[in-house]
């Protein structure tokens, strides 16, 4: 899905400090987020929308990806 406004504000998560396997997340204006892996910027990202993001970052938190 191809973002319908620019992507700003990318970031490394805080709890990735050090780690060699992480993701950036942007944000897309009033559309959700883009992620793209940290080491490998120019091979694109994918977007999400609002409600999807939220969904994802609902089950992050409620640890359903827990190993």
């Amino acid at each position: 899905m191809a973002p319908t406004s620019p992507i700003s504000n990318w970031r490394k998560s805080s709890f990735s400090q050090g780690a060699e396997n992480c993701v950036e997340v942007g944000r897309v204006a009033d559309s959700g987020a883009a992620v793209r892996d940290t080491k490998d910027r120019a091979a694109g990202h994918f977007t999400t929308t609002v409600p999807q993001w939220a969904h994802f970052i609902t089950a992050l938190k409620s640890g359903r990806f827990d190993r």
